[in-house]
């Protein structure tokens, strides 16, 4: 009886293991027992995927020989883009190549150019060791493609060397379904929203905003746009505007254009000086007196909820570096990086998730904003100064002596300046009740208030600028200081706008998934090295042994009875 239990309790084991596997064909479930969750897709990027009807091949050029720390992005872009897959409603191919394995130097030349025009940036590391640093060519990249289509995709954004790579390798793992479920959705709806540099006032001309043009066209139909010109029609078309450093006054009419822009949900980036000071101009002259600069903008910016103030802002704790001539050394002139206390380094805001996980932005003599009460319109400031500062209203004079000079700390003591604000809501129209402009003969529309857009004001012309090359006249990444070789985060400031004012899904939220990475100790990997390799090798090795005599003996015992 008890024997016939026993065969009818394994034979109901096996049938209910059959069971489990035959429901586990029809019904999908993931347990993810991490406290962070990081095995966890959101909401949104399950159902793009579910949605998704078109077979989809990512390639990832994480492959080979790779640092550490990039071993560990490789793995978890393994990881999600496993989940993606189980997911996907489609066929989603995942495919990881190393671009440069066993190719010669002139082959890999070849290669390297050829993924650059694709989008496929490669980046080279400075990679310490225990033999000190290394040169390592990797490629910190995807490709989508589907359709016909392909999408480049960056995974890794913090390229500032001099920071630990392991917190920014941490901060790239945990951007993964950010940039991943973004990217899918453009290339999946293939739309290709329009960004329009405004260019009729003095802005940023084609060169110094070259790099943003030459990033942001890879994802979105970007132009000029001259408000002079452009009609009803052409405005209708547009997406999203970016007002980068004008200097000139703006007519009537063009504030009439960009207020019906405004009505019509449209979202606009300012990025604006409201003081002339250029560090050109200082070095071309002895000195140069910082003044206001009038764009006919103040009422507009008011009536939407902001004010940028006519004043500079100088932080000697956290700024960036210029090169100034030291003198005559040996009959050549010596350049040197000093601080410059009006340059900036802006600090984002972490609350937010449009600016979260960003690097420091460079700014350059940037000024203060406000906010302003205005009914049906949500605002919070994104971008501030840390509190070591002090504003200087205008006029103010300027010269490069002035970097010489000893600063009294105190005369810096208090809080955060903000210089970045963000605004969401109704907008109200500046033009309610004010006759036509010259040169509007219908109204644009009789809206007194706009439909749900967003706009940032930033209170700093440069920060989209990018440096350009003297040698070809060529643009450096935007961002990328070519005198201190280092990268800020403006481009992935200017990316993360430009995706969360053309994204209705509000994607962007997904960056604010954290993943906590537990790290060794390298201090105690150094110094208890040896003690734990005798561990790891001796101890399992001894135990064998022991278990081994232990056997005999108890064998022996048991049996010599």
């Amino acid at each position: 009886m008890e024997k016939g239990k026993k065969w009818l309790y394994m034979i109901l084991f096996f049938i209910a293991i059959i069971a489990i596997n035959i429901i586990g064909n029809y019904i999908f479930y993931r347990f993810d027992f991490t406290t962070d969750k990081r095995f966890t897709l959101s909401s949104k990027t399950k159902d793009i995927l579910a949605k998704n009807t078109k077979p989809i091949t990512v390639t990832v050029f994480l492959d080979g020989e790779l640092p550490p720390a990039f071993k560990r992005l490789q793995a978890a872009v393994n990881d999600i883009l496993s989940d993606y897959k189980a997911y996907s409603n489609a066929d989603l191919k995942i495919v990881f190549v190393d671009p440069l394995a066993g190719l010669n130097q002139s082959d890999q030349d070849t290669v390297i150019n050829n993924l650059y025009e694709r989008g496929i940036e490669a980046t080279n590391l400075s990679v310490k060791t225990e033999a000190g640093l290394t040169q390592k060519l990797v490629y910190p990249m995807a490709m989508i493609e589907t359709d016909n289509k392909e999408f480049p995709v960056k995974l890794f954004q913090n390229l500032d060397t001099r920071g630990s790579y392991e917190d920014n390798i941490n901060r790239a793992i945990e951007n993964l379904e950010y940039v991943f479920t973004a990217s899918l959705k453009k290339v999946i709806t293939g739309k290709n929203p329009r960004i329009g540099f405004t260019e009729s006032n003095g802005e940023l001309n084609d060169l110094q905003i070259g790099d943003a043009i030459r990033t942001l066209s890879s994802s979105y139909e970007v132009g000029r746009v001259d408000l002079n010109t452009i009609d009803k029609a052409g405005l209708d078309k547009l997406n999203m505007m970016i007002i980068a450093k004008p200097v000139k006054p703006f007519s009537e009419t063009e504030k009439y254009k960009i207020n019906y822009f405004v009505m019509n949900g449209g979202r606009i980036l300012w990025s604006i000086d409201q003081v002339n000071a250029e560090l050109d101009s200082l070095r071309q002259r002895s000195g140069q007196m910082a003044t206001s600069r009038n764009l006919n903008l103040d009422d507009m910016l008011f009536m939407y909820g902001a004010r940028l103030n006519y004043n500079l802002i100088a932080d000697p704790a956290n700024c960036a570096e210029i090169p100034v001539s030291t003198g005559p050394v040996g009959g050549q002139s010596q350049m040197q990086l000093l601080p410059w206390i009006y340059y900036p380094i802006l600090l984002p805001d972490t609350s937010q998730s449009v600016v979260k996980k960003l690097d420091g932005i460079k700014s350059e003599f940037p000024g203060t904003v406000d906010s302003i009460g205005v009914k049906g319109v949500t605002k919070s400031f994104i971008l501030n100064t840390s509190a070591f500062n002090k504003v200087y209203n205008t006029p103010k004079p300027f010269s490069l002596q002035m970097i010489s000079e000893q600063l009294d700390p105190r005369a810096f003591q208090g809080v955060p300046q903000h210089v970045g604000l963000m605004m969401e809501g109704h907008f109200p129209s500046v033009f309610a009740g004010r006759p036509l402009p010259a040169g509007i003969s219908v109204p644009y529309t009789q809206d007194l208030n706009s439909k749900t857009t967003k706009m940032i004001v930033i209170g700093d012309g440069d920060v989209f600028r990018n440096q350009v090359s003297e040698r070809d006249h060529s643009p450096f990444p935007l961002g990328f200081d070519r005198f201190s070789q280092r990268t800020y985060g403006n481009k992935a400031l200017l990316l993360n706008i430009v995706d969360y004012f053309t994204d209705d899904d509000n994607l962007i939220v997904l960056r604010n998934k954290e993943v906590k990475i537990r790290l060794l100790d390298k201090t105690k990997i150094k110094l208890e090295k040896a003690r734990w390799q005798f561990i790891n090798i001796a101890v399992p090795l001894l135990l064998l042994i022991f278990f081994a005599i232990f056997q005999h003996y108890y064998r022996k015992y048991k049996y010599a009875k």
